[in-house]
């Protein structure tokens, strides 16, 4: 069947060591799941549950540069673990989560902080704070099968050499398996889906010119400069 307009290219993420691409079908990232940073945002983490917002699909920008951004003077880098998944479903038990997970990467939630604050005081949707084109930069995905699933080491960015965000996986609030039931009630989770897991303390602005070289051990390493 013919299309009206031109069909949009799928987004796809390449896989670390193989040819094969991973379609991408959607991203969803969890907010404040490092006690610190919802700390540093001003919230007390012991008293919320988990929460989401998206990203879009064709905002993520692999192997270039990151173009800084109109419309906004305090972007900020967020660095994170993703974890992709090869299957889904609705309900699915943390017990069973590991199960759908295909791999790993490493990725920045980049925010225009400047406009999503304006979002937040008018009671607004976050997504032209963070939903922006290139706003997610990240690696080739490591397959599961390879690495296992990490569940603690370091997770650290650094700007021209100087150490910005640090922490570790063991820190996070949701674990993984947790992430996956929860989004599971929320919605019906595909294969191809993206969860950005979270970001460490220490979110600040970048400038053009910056370096910024964000690791997560067990997984790898992202390094980018800022255009």
């Amino acid at each position: 069947m013919p299309y009206v307009i031109a069909q949009p290219q799928v987004a796809t993420l390449p896989v670390r060591g193989s040819a094969d691409l991973f379609p991408v079908h959607r991203i969803y990232c969890v907010g404040r799941n490092y006690a610190a940073h919802a700390i540093e945002m001003g919230h007390d983490p012991n008293k919320e549950p988990p929460f989401f917002f998206q990203k879009n699909p064709d905002n993520l920008l692999v192997g270039k540069d990151f173009p800084y951004p109109s419309k906004s003077s305090d972007v900020h880098h967020e660095i994170e673990m993703v974890v992709a998944l090869k299957s889904g479903g609705t309900d699915i038990p943390v017990e069973k989560a590991l199960d759908c997970v295909y791999g790993y990467a490493v990725g920045l939630d980049m925010t225009r902080r400047d406009l999503q604050g304006q979002a937040k005081d008018l009671g607004r949707p976050w997504e032209v704070g963070k939903a922006f084109e290139h706003s997610a930069p990240c690696t080739a995905l490591v397959p599961a099968s390879e690495i296992g699933h990490p569940s603690e080491g370091a997770v650290w960015l650094k700007i021209n050499g100087e150490t910005r965000q640090s922490g570790d996986l063991n820190q996070l609030i949701w674990k993984v398996p947790e992430m996956i039931a929860f989004l599971s009630e929320l919605f019906e989770l595909k294969a191809g889906d993206l969860i950005m897991s979270g970001t460490p303390s220490g979110v600040g602005p970048v400038k053009r010119g910056d370096k910024l070289h964000g690791h997560v051990a067990g997984v790898g390493d992202l390094q980018l400069a800022v255009i």
